[in-house]
C-alpha cells in the first residue's frame, strides 16, 4: 500500500491547487509515472517533481496530461497560469521547467525501467500518511478499488465539490492577477472568465489600433482576462494578434486562429516582457500587450 506524499507546507495555495488536480487526473487515468513519461514526452523523474510539488510543470506538460485522460485542458491551463503567476511572485518554492527541445527528449520509460518502480519513486509516494486534500490514495490495481468502501462514496461527493470550488477559485484568482496579487481590488462577479470558441470564424479581422487612457485596443475585443491558447479561434485571438504585431512580434496573418506562428509570437513577447513564457495569453500577458 502506498499513499501520496503530502505536499510541502510552504507551497503556495495556487500552486497546490494545480498539483492536486494533476494528481487527480493521473489517478483517474490509472497511469503510472512511467506511462506518463512514455505518452507525454516528459520523463518519469520530471513527473515525480511535478506531482510532488517540487517543480512547476510547463504548460505543455499540463495540456498533455489533460488530453491523455480525455479532459478539456482549458480549465487546467487556467490553473497553471495562476500557479505560474504565484511562482513569478516568489510565493512558491517550486521551479518552472522548460519544455524538452525537439530532438532532445527527457529520459523516457520507453528506454526501460527507470529505477523508481511503476508508480514513481520515493519522492512521489509515502508508505504512510498523505491526505485526500493532497490527492492521496491507496493503490491496489484498479481505479474502482483504490478507496475503502466506507469512504468511497464520501470521496466521490467531496471530489465533485472540490472540482467546483477549485474552478471558482481559479476564476477569482485569474481576475485578481490583473493587479499583481490577491486582494488588490474587488472581484467582479458579473462576468465569468470567458474562453473563446475552438471553431474558426468565417469573418475577417482587421487591426484598428486606438489608445484609450493608457491601454491599446485593436477593435476586435476589449477583453483583459480571457484565456486564449493554441488551437482556439475568435475575436479575442485576432485582438491578441494585432497587439502582438504592434509590439513587434509578428503572428503571421490576422485571421483569429491561434496557430504555431501566433504561439511563437506570444512566446517571444512573453520572454521580452519578462513574463512566464507559456504560450498562453492570460491576464498578465493581456496587461503587457495593452500597455
Amino acid at each position: 500500500m502506498s499513499r501520496w506524499k503530502p505536499l510541502p507546507a510552504e507551497l503556495d495555495p495556487r500552486v497546490r491547487q494545480l498539483v492536486v488536480q494533476l494528481r487527480r487526473l493521473k489517478d483517474h487515468g490509472g497511469l503510472s509515472t512511467r506511462q506518463l513519461a512514455a505518452r507525454t514526452g516528459y520523463g518519469a523523474k520530471s513527473w515525480e517533481r511535478y506531482l510532488g510539488g517540487r517543480s512547476l510543470p510547463p504548460a505543455e506538460a499540463v495540456s498533455a496530461l489533460a488530453r491523455l485522460v480525455g479532459q478539456d485542458p482549458v480549465r487546467l491551463l487556467a490553473l497553471h497560469e495562476v500557479a505560474a503567476a504565484a511562482h513569478r511572485d516568489g510565493r512558491s518554492t517550486g521551479t518552472t521547467e522548460p519544455a524538452p527541445r525537439e530532438g532532445e527528449p527527457e529520459e523516457r520509460s520507453a528506454k526501460g525501467h527507470d529505477g523508481h518502480g511503476e508508480h514513481g519513486g520515493p519522492d512521489e509516494h509515502l508508505e504512510d500518511g498523505g491526505s485526500v486534500e493532497d490527492g492521496g490514495y491507496v493503490e491496489d490495481g484498479g481505479y474502482g478499488r483504490r478507496f475503502g468502501r466506507g469512504t468511497r462514496a464520501a470521496l466521490v461527493a467531496g471530489s465533485v465539490a472540490l472540482v467546483l470550488a477549485v474552478c471558482a477559485a481559479a476564476l477569482v484568482a485569474v481576475r485578481l492577477l490583473g493587479d499583481g496579487g490577491y486582494g488588490v481590488r474587488s472581484v467582479r462577479t458579473a462576468t465569468p472568465l470567458a474562453v473563446p470558441s475552438a471553431t474558426a470564424s468565417a469573418r475577417g479581422y482587421a487591426c484598428r489600433l486606438s489608445r484609450t487612457g493608457s491601454r491599446w485596443y485593436a477593435g476586435n475585443s476589449r477583453t483583459r482576462d480571457t484565456l486564449v491558447g493554441y488551437g482556439q479561434a475568435g475575436p479575442e485571438v485576432a485582438e491578441a494578434q494585432c497587439l502582438l504585431r504592434r509590439a513587434g512580434f509578428s503572428p503571421g496573418g490576422i485571421d483569429g486562429m491561434f496557430g504555431p506562428l501566433t504561439r511563437g509570437a506570444v512566446l517571444g513577447f512573453q520572454r521580452h516582457a519578462g513574463l512566464v513564457a507559456d504560450g498562453l495569453v492570460g491576464p498578465a500577458t493581456w496587461k503587457a500587450l495593452r500597455e
